[in-house]
């Protein structure tokens, strides 16, 4: 049985401000495509099908347009809501749409309910696992703790009995949406660290023939039968090295697995370059770059005149523009947004009480009474966004 595996469309979502629906589009008339030309018999989405909880307008069109193409092909498609997404939302109308072909999965509690596909060897059922928020779906598992190895555990054991009923031979896929250790993230992945423990260890996926994950945007192996399919779109300069695609799975007669990347549209380049003004403007070597979308990092040791609207005469692309002059003392004044790249809230705010200090780090009491509040942020935040979904879908 062969599977299409994709997630973290992040549809409505730009790129330094530039609008990138039409790349969206680009990419479901492939999706479409590849699911005709290599015989797929289901498409795994894996979360984040939204950027946002609220999409604007114009992504819940592309949306739905892409579940009419992908019903009229009469190939099922399962697909689960991801931290970005509004379960509830996500999640209208899924009893209906579920006729179609297309089953939302959006509802932790259904979570062993699988979708039972057959072929000439038997059953295959597909699990769909939404992202757990730990602290509000704790006691839904009856999980040890407040975490995202304690939920998803928890989750994992309530499939892995549901299977153990099913006929003998019965092969199995869990969509899961989460933070796996060995996994590579990107700078355009929101945290969902809970307790100071983001990552679950793939382990937890023990007992099934293949986990398609999401959540992380670079396309990468965990282990042969747990992967992440990325982001089909780069939506960071850190994935400027990235080759997107979506995974082919085929799942054998005794769950063995196969897999193959299928490359997703690129609609321009990504391209960081460092060094001083002139040298880039001059530089032979970057006339391949000309086309690309620019990160450019300028260590000139003055910072130079006009320096935005030179790069752009030759990049007309470059979105984003830094600056590192050369010969800085090591512990120099960095621009803000340089500070604080790739660190965590929870580290921001322990340098935060190191400088007021002068000095004296936060010990592990006051570790823990960061990392509470930051958990409690969370939580409220999720439980308003529910809280406003219920109001709505009462209206």
């Amino acid at each position: 049985m062969k599977f299409l595996h994709t997630s973290d469309w992040h549809l409505g979502r730009s790129f330094h401000r530039v609008n990138l629906l039409a790349a969206q589009a680009a990419f479901i008339d492939h999706l479409v495509e590849a699911v005709h030309e290599h015989g797929v018999d289901a498409v795994l989405v894996s979360g984040d099908v939204y950027d946002r909880a609220v999409p604007p307008l114009p992504a819940v069109e592309l949306y739905d347009r892409a579940l009419h193409r992908l019903a009229d092909l009469g190939v099922p498609t399962v697909m689960i809501s991801g931290n970005h997404d509004s379960a509830r939302r996500l999640g209208v109308g899924a009893g209906l749409i579920d006729r179609a072909g297309i089953h939302l999965r959006t509802d932790p509690a259904g979570c062993a309910d699988p979708v039972v596909l057959a072929d000439v060897h038997g059953e295959v059922a597909l699990y769909g696992l939404p992202y757990l928020e730990p602290a509000l779906v704790k006691d839904e598992f009856a999980a040890e703790k407040v975490s995202h190895e304690a939920v998803l555990g928890a989750a994992m054991d309530r499939i892995r009995a549901d299977l153990a009923g099913r006929p003998p031979g019965t092969r199995s896929v869990v969509l899961a949406h989460a933070f796996v250790t060995g996994g590579q993230a990107s700078d355009s992945e929101r945290d969902i660290a809970v307790g100071g423990v983001e990552s679950v260890p793939a382990s937890v996926f023990d007992g099934v023939d293949y986990a398609a994950l999401g959540h992380l945007h670079g396309c990468q192996t965990v282990n042969e039968r747990v992967r992440y399919s990325g982001s089909p779109l780069a939506y960071s300069f850190s994935e400027a090295d990235h080759r997107k695609t979506m995974w082919l799975v085929d799942l054998g007669p005794a769950g063995e697995v196969t897999a193959e990347r299928l490359d997703t549209p690129v609609p321009r380049p990504l391209a960081r370059l460092r060094g001083r003004l002139e040298d880039l403007l001059a530089d032979p070597a970057l006339t391949a770059r000309e086309d690309s979308w620019i990160e450019a990092t300028l260590t000139d040791p003055v910072r130079p005149e006009d320096p935005m609207a030179r790069l752009t005469a030759r990049f007309a692309h470059t979105l984003s523009l830094a600056f590192d002059p050369e010969g800085r003392e090591e512990g120099g004044v960095a621009s803000y947004a340089q500070r604080l790249k790739g660190r965590s809230d929870q580290e921001i705010a322990e340098d935060f009480v190191t400088h007021v200090r002068g000095g004296g780090a936060a010990d592990d009491a006051e570790r823990d009474v960061l990392r509470g509040a930051f958990d409690e942020v969370r939580v409220q935040a999720s439980r308003e966004q529910r809280l406003q979904d219920r109001q709505e879908s009462a209206r």
